[in-house]
């Protein structure tokens, strides 16, 4: 074990770490989160209908990644999942650019480039797919696990594409609501 897995290791649990939190404060309000309810009439907003499913979908991929990502087990499928949410979660924030500060969509970019390169990566010494002995796709691997977390992306925002169409009066632009 050299300094590189420990390092890996440590983005791994960063990562995971700010992943749960997010889902557990769209989830049950911890953290300075609006739970459930509240999140839900915010994804509503945004398109994602029904509101209280997609937050829930949205906790449950962002749990699922964390932990994957946390304990090193399948840590590709933790990266596709990951960068799949992410994809998502940046798409109500895109009218207001990338910044942060600015109610953009840099942080769920910033977490997406995260996973995907740990993806290539590989999860390191310190993890449950090394010690599994699980193999290891390589960099083949890393490219089936982005393409699968981007496609994965589609189907939630083709589904707000619609709901927005459907319902134009309910505007879906510059919000700085985080969810």
């Amino acid at each position: 074990m050299g300094e590189a897995d420990i390092g890996l290791f440590a983005l791994r649990l960063f990562l995971a770490a700010l992943l749960a939190g997010h889902a557990l404060q769209k989830s049950v309000g911890w953290f300075r989160g609006k739970g459930l309810n509240k999140t839900a009439e915010v994804f509503e907003s945004w398109g994602f209908r029904p509101g209280r499913f997609h937050v829930g979908l949205a906790a449950t991929c962002e749990l699922l990644g964390a932990t994957l990502l946390a304990t090193g087990l399948f840590t590709r499928v933790g990266c596709a999942t990951v960068i799949g949410t992410m994809i998502v979660a940046a798409a109500p924030n895109t009218v207001n650019g990338l910044w942060a500060h600015l109610g953009g969509y840099e942080v769920p970019v910033a977490y997406a480039a995260i996973a995907a390169c740990l993806a290539f990566t590989g999860p390191g010494s310190i993890s449950i797919d090394n010690v599994a002995d699980l193999p290891d796709a390589g960099a083949p691997g890393a490219v089936v696990a982005i393409v699968i977390g981007v496609l994965a992306a589609v189907p939630p925002l083709l589904n707000r594409r619609r709901a927005l169409l459907a319902h134009p009066s309910h505007p879906a632009g510059p919000t700085d609501e985080r969810a």
